[in-house]
């Protein structure tokens, strides 16, 4: 387990995923209104592939921690709200775009998929995916299945 704070700054390119948990809770995000979320899991499918690399990561993780900066991406308006509580992150490095193929992957191994979150730039379905119970397996074997080597950060 490690702080939130001591997150590293990642320089390379790759893909991650964020694993919160939170309860029964209703949100908007952005355009996406009244979206109901059960009480489990919600992974987050996402990539770092600009100049500034993974540390677009530690940036996730921080706005998990501090909740004070307005909401930008879908995934941060979870990071930002009280009901939500980034407990993981998965994360390989990648300078070829695999985010799509990984949230493809975890689609067909997930119970629920949050249709068109984090992914109106692709032709995904969603980038959000829900498991009733902790989902590090699944997640794994997603990376697995791409051949990617991931390293995980559990959070206190």
């Amino acid at each position: 387990m490690q702080h939130k704070r001591s997150f590293p700054d990642i320089s390379e390119k790759g893909v991650y995923c964020l694993i919160f948990k939170n309860g029964n809770c209703v949100l908007h995000a952005g355009r996406l209104k009244n979206i109901e979320f059960s009480k489990g899991y919600h992974v987050y499918v996402g990539s770092a592939l600009g100049s500034g690399g993974l540390k677009r990561l530690k940036r996730h993780v921080l706005l998990s921690l501090e909740k004070n900066k307005k909401p930008r991406w879908h995934v941060d308006y979870l990071s930002v709200s009280e009901e939500f509580e980034l407990i993981s992150t998965v994360y390989a490095i990648a300078d070829k775009p695999v985010e799509c193929e990984l949230a493809e992957k975890m689609e067909s191994s997930f119970t629920y998929r949050i249709r068109g979150f984090g992914a109106g730039d692709c032709n995904c379905s969603s980038h959000l995916f829900y498991s009733k119970t902790r989902p590090l397996h699944l997640i794994k074997d997603a990376f697995n299945s791409t051949g990617l080597k991931f390293k995980v950060a559990h959070f206190d």
